[in-house]
């Protein structure tokens, strides 16, 4: 399941393609805008991208289809684009103003109110083209007019538009009211509102400014993505640099934002797009009373958010661990660019370590570890004993050497436990394990087979060899429980032995015969070796 948290999320988009399971969509408010369409009396701004989404239906016949599902007038978003492109050069020529940033993509003013504050007082104290053009669309057919937006993305929240809706949205919307674009005629069945552009580019910036750039003086700087908005923060708001104008968007245009489809179309996409554009009005389209519309804007720091606990953080960067390098891995496999960011957003609990790559590499390794060593004692499990045994056995059946095998008992283990509590038993364990572990050779093998019972594995060894080798551990036992402030006769072993000659391999299993022999070594009064 997919969560999206509503006051951290800018509807960048990113989150789409990144998606290996397509478990993520934009979606805008449909079942508002239907309200509104049935009701005969909304209007609906359709962003110009929407020549790509629909294609191969043509402008008119998406126009159309606007009209006949139930939109009393439908905007191109030219309005909204020149108006705001208007103001944008009368700030441009202002020789007073020092570092503006540009304003018009709402992902990029969600990311700076929320995350980069100190750029706030330096964003253009202009709108967006959706929110001038449906102020236009009120000054002209009334206040209580609803205006519906239609884009690549539902934009957050604007307090101008009534709903906003992606194409797919507007899509379902012309499902719901059985409208099919394609069918519908080749010319606009009702006039539509100016199409053409006369100072504006899309997105609502103005055409001197995109062609002269800085050629008259005045510095234009065009910066395009959200990872270029720490470096930004730290110039403009750290280190006092006069920018000039910021040209900042999110993505290379609208038709460059991830819910617009794959980044390989992105040309076809343009291609499209200016194949349908209208040829430039050489005159202004804007009409003479334009000039009451406000495209004014003021943006308010983001909420107070809370910190993660600095504690929770450190110990989930000490879980993860750290590289070769000793340095954080910062792989971005998580999704996150840092693994301190994924730290935090971890211990806010908006991500899980089960995002993290090296922290289940660490936790298959120690899986692994765990399968193949016993946890109290260190020695070999049982499974480990068993695969290497019959690597020994195949190994000595090519080679001819033989090996042999101890089987150790703890002799009145139990009795231990009764009198003086598990722990020291457990310490007991430990005792002979360690004295397993420095009285056998590096090629050999110590495990631990259960409960009180070890099994020494003895490479390229015969029978003497190994009863000298046994004889060593039960007396290094039995010290090493004097030492432990055992009585003597306290802590003893009983070890059976069994070689395993590749020349006349014995019947049975070579486990079973040091078994039956350490039987004998227990019969014979423990403290024995058979």
């Amino acid at each position: 399941m997919v969560e999206i948290v509503e006051q951290d999320c800018i509807r960048c988009g990113e989150c789409i393609p990144a998606c290996p399971h397509d478990a993520i969509t934009a979606n805008g408010a449909v079942e508002q805008a239907l309200a509104i369409v049935e009701a005969g009396q909304g209007a609906l701004i359709l962003a110009p991208e929407a020549v790509a989404h629909f294609h191969p239906a043509t402008p008119e016949q998406v126009v159309n289809a606007c009209y006949e599902a139930g939109f009393r007038l439908v905007s191109r978003g030219i309005m909204g684009d020149e108006l705001v492109a208007q103001e944008y050069l009368r700030l441009w020529e202002d020789p007073d103003w020092g570092t503006l940033v540009r304003s018009t993509d709402p992902v990029v003013v969600a990311a700076i109110t929320a995350h980069y504050p100190e750029l706030v007082p330096y964003l253009a104290p202009v709108t967006t083209p959706s929110a001038a053009e449906a102020r236009f669309l009120r000054m002209s057919h009334g206040d209580s007019l609803p205006v519906v937006y239609a884009g690549v993305s539902a934009a957050a929240s604007v307090k101008e538009l009534d709903a906003t809706l992606t194409f797919r949205d507007l899509e379902q919307l012309f499902a719901l009211r059985e409208v099919r674009p394609e069918s519908l005629p080749l010319t606009f069945s009702r006039l539509p509102l100016e199409t053409r552009r006369h100072a504006s580019v899309a997105g609502g910036l103005a055409l001197e400014m995109v062609v002269s750039g800085s050629s008259k003086g005045r510095r234009l700087l065009t910066v395009r993505g959200l990872e270029t908005l720490p470096a930004l923060a730290r110039a403009v708001g750290h280190d006092h640099i006069d920018l000039g104008f910021v040209d900042l968007l999110s993505h290379p245009g609208a038709l460059g934002h991830p819910a617009a489809g794959p980044k390989q179309d992105l040309y076809r996409r343009r291609m499209l797009v200016q194949q349908y554009e209208p040829p430039r009005s050489r005159t202004p389209v804007l009409p003479e009373d334009s000039g009451t519309v406000s495209v004014t804007a003021v943006f308010p720091f983001g909420e107070a958010r809370t910190p993660p606990d600095a504690v929770a953080v450190r110990a989930i960067l000490e879980a993860i661990g750290t590289g070769p390098n000793g340095k954080p891995w910062d792989c971005r496999a998580c999704g996150y660019p840092s693994c301190h960011r994924f730290a935090q957003a971890a211990a806010l609990g908006r991500a899980s370590l089960k995002q993290c790559v090296p922290w289940l590499s660490k936790r298959a390794d120690d899986a692994s570890r765990d399968a193949s060593t016993d946890a109290l004692t260190g020695l070999a499990s049982y499974r480990s004993l068993q695969q290497r045994l019959t690597h020994e056995m195949e190994r000595s059946k090519r080679s001819g050497d033989s090996f042999a095998v101890l089987f150790l008992d703890l002799d009145k283990l139990k009795e231990l436990n009764d009198r003086y509590g598990h722990e020291r038993g457990n310490m007991v364990l430990r005792v002979v394990a360690d004295e397993m572990r420095r009285t056998i050779r590096a090629t050999d093998l110590a495990a631990r087979y259960g409960g009180d019972e070890f099994v020494a594995l003895l490479t390229r060894t015969d029978r003497a060899g190994a009863l000298r080798v046994a004889d060593a551990v039960r007396e290094g036992v039995e010290q090493a429980g004097r030492k432990l402030g055992f009585l003597s006769g306290q802590i003893t072993v009983s070890i059976g032995v069994a070689e395993f000659d590749p020349s006349c391999p014995s019947e049975g299993a070579l486990l079973e015969q040091a078994d039956r022999a350490l039987y004998l070594a227990k019969a014979a009064g423990r403290n024995n070796i058979a």
